[in-house]
């Protein structure tokens, strides 16, 4: 179903729901030359908003009656009462679009002089960002602000994209550290540019041109064999060198990440547009990672706050225990009735929810995503509304002709709450357990909280024991970007602080463990390589900054690492085996001193079985460990060691050596 307000905003400029109407909303719109010296106020003017016939909170005025010129790109701001409930002396502001496709950071008004400045020479003006359009023939499009326009000719068709049970996700900061030659860290942004030039050999990263990963012509993330990419927040944000959790700017890409340079043009939506039909193309997702329990500087903090937004500490019930991180909670179940920005009809509405629905359309139907991960969602605090989001991406998804296969909505809540599951708010959840587990496993400890180490290792390969009904409903991880506090910080230093000296074994082993599991695996950018934490304990309880030093996997040990590791993907993400719930133990060993435990994925011959060592115990020289349930296979099958890339002599299956703290994967070929 065709969204109403976008269909509006193809023809006219619109504003839902201003808080002040007298004075009443005004367009202030002009053209910027291509450079910053030319923002000429002349170039700039006013024209009155219009309350809509049949939907008085509905402002707009048809382009058409703009006397625009064809071919032109636009900047523009709507100027309204301020109504941001936490400053005293309201006024007169120039906002952004709410409803933005593109905005450019470098400009914006100054409120005294009422005329558009570049923020290189007032950099103490209040921000507002432009807001962007191209004008041609009475119909305005989405655009960079040097013009440049969406192209998909060549996106791969949707089912052939890889389906749920097939997934390995790649979580990545578009955020890049390396140590400079004096030996001082180095710290940069990256840019959707920068994340393009993992997965094509002939992209060329920008902010990033230092870092031999991705300038060596190297297709890095092909390599390694993920099928799904979810940036940190790819919205526009005012955060540069943050991962952009506080979005402002809901339908737009985010300025910094489409700037490859202090001085270019942003190219955020061309660039986040071609690096998603690249996805594509190469047959990998791309999830979204939507923050929506909060924002910060939003526009209609200024344009309709109390519409919008939870005034803090001030009595509302929707605040309740939930935690804006510095921003504003958003309303959810404040109704009211009026236009629906979806149906374009008059009905009762929570605005902030129709709102967050029209800004997934247009990520859905202009980005193409195929994946959505919802920050936070105990901030949301309303699973109504969550399960309302989720059926709502899905049917957006079904009439792109997708299927409900290849389409996730996944919950972020650290508490892993599965009532969200079960009663099918979302489809499925990060499994934070599963790292904690982990991290106690891969040690030859129990779990906390857990009696018995052989139960600690089912629930952490069979995610069905921790209440999960389907591998698709978790997403298990060694790390995630939630890096601060002890037992969070990437595994490295996790090792490091339990005094381990030799990791690498830990490390395979760990990876062996989320890739052969029952769920989704996602793998933290850097933990691939063994990378470490750049900054000090101090630095890095701020979870937005930590970055991935990709010169790391330079040294020998740690490409080691990432071969392992890419083995291990590329094989779970064609092993129907691992496609499937069905997991058997079918050998523990726990005998003096020995934590030994075999598991078999798969049924009939489209089998997997796991040999894990969690403990020092290693075989007789030239001897053998045997397994004596060894499952049997047909003749014309043979095994197949996945971690070390080798065959298997027939007789030898079950019956090979085994060594301290490893573990060998074997399937049928």
């Amino acid at each position: 179903m065709p969204v109403d307000l976008l269909i509006r905003k193809q023809t006219h400029f619109v504003l839902w729901r201003p808080g002040v109407t007298q004075p009443k909303p005004i367009l202030y719109i002009g053209i910027i030359g291509s450079e910053d010296s030319q923002c000429q106020p002349e170039n700039f003017r006013e024209i009155e908003l219009k309350p809509s016939a049949q939907f008085p909170e509905l402002w707009e005025v048809p382009a058409r009656d703009c006397n625009l010129k064809n071919e032109q790109v636009y900047f523009y701001w709507f100027k309204v009462g301020d109504t941001n409930v936490y400053e005293s002396n309201r006024q007169i502001t120039y906002c952004s679009d709410p409803t933005a496709w593109t905005v450019d950071r470098r400009f914006a008004v100054d409120p005294n002089s009422q005329t558009p400045v570049p923020l290189s020479s007032a950099p103490e003006v209040k921000y507002h960002p432009a807001s962007v359009v191209f004008y041609k023939n009475g119909q305005l499009l989405p655009c960079d602000p040097e013009g440049e326009i969406a192209n998909w000719e060549g996106d791969a068709p949707i089912n052939t994209l890889p389906t749920n049970n097939q997934l390995v996700i790649y979580e990545l900061p578009t955020r890049w550290t390396r140590i400079g030659s004096a030996g001082k860290k180095e710290v940069g942004t990256g840019s959707f540019r920068d994340v393009l030039s993992l997965l094509n050999l002939e992209a060329i990263a920008s902010n990033s041109n230092n870092i031999e990963a991705l300038t060596q012509k190297r297709a890095y993330l092909l390599e390694l064999g993920v099928n799904a990419l979810e940036l940190l927040p790819p919205a526009d944000s005012e955060d540069n060198l943050h991962w952009g959790y506080g979005t402002a700017n809901y339908f737009a890409a985010d300025f910094h990440l489409g700037r490859q340079n202090e001085q270019s043009a942003p190219k955020a939506s061309t660039d986040l547009i071609e690096l998603i039909k690249t996805c594509h193309q190469q047959g990998l997702r791309f999830f979204y990672d939507a923050v929506m329990a909060f924002s910060r500087n939003a526009p209609y903090r200024y344009i309709n706050f109390l519409d919008f937004h939870v005034k803090w500490n001030s009595g509302d019930p929707e605040q309740g225990n939930r935690e804006a991180f510095g921003g504003d909670l958003f309303k959810y179940n404040y109704w009211v009735e009026g236009y629906d920005p979806i149906t374009g009809k008059k009905s009762w509405l929570v605005p902030a929810r129709e709102y967050m629905k029209a800004h997934i359309a247009h990520w859905m139907n202009y980005y193409r995503v195929d994946g959505l991960r919802l920050d936070s969602v105990n901030n949301i605090a309303n699973d109504e509304f969550v399960q309302e989001f989720k059926d709502y991406a899905r049917s957006l998804w079904q009439q792109r002709g997708g299927t409900d296969d290849r389409f996730l909505v996944a919950g972020e809540e650290l508490s892993v709450p599965l009532s969200l599951v079960h009663q099918q708010r979302l489809d499925c959840l990060w499994n934070e357990k599963f790292k904690h587990i982990l991290r106690q496993v891969i040690l030859g400890r129990n779990a906390d909280g857990e009696s018995s180490f052989e139960e600690s290792v089912r629930k952490l390969i069979d995610c069905r024991l921790l209440g999960f009904t389907d591998g698709s409903q978790a997403v298990n991880y060694i790390t995630s970007h939630d890096v601060e506090g002890d037992g969070n910080e990437r595994l490295y230093n996790y090792l490091d602080n339990q005094g381990i000296v030799e990791k690498e074994k830990y490390i395979k082993l760990a990876f062996v463990c989320l890739l052969t599991a029952v769920g989704i695996p996602m793998i933290l950018a850097g933990e691939e390589f063994a990378d470490e934490h750049d900054l000090s304990p101090a630095e890095v309880k701020d979870k937005q900054v930590d970055p991935v030093n990709y010169e790391r996997w330079r040294e020998s040990w740690r490409q080691d690492i990432f071969n392992y590791v890419a083995r291990l993907v590329h094989w779970r993400t064609k092993a129907q085996a691992l496609a499937v719930n069905d997991t058997n133990f079918i050998h523990i060993d726990l005998n003096q001193g020995k934590r030994v435990i075999v598991w078999k994925r798969g049924y009939g011959e489209q089998i997997v079985v796991v040999v894990a060592n969690f403990s020092d115990y290693c075989s007789p020289p030239a001897g053998e460990y045997i397994i004596s349930n060894w499952p049997s296979v047909a003749t014309d099958k043979q095994w197949w060691e996945v971690t070390q890339n080798r065959s298997v002599i027939d007789d030898q299956a079950g019956r090979e050596a085994i060594f301290p703290w490893e573990a060998k994967v074997y399937a049928l070929v």
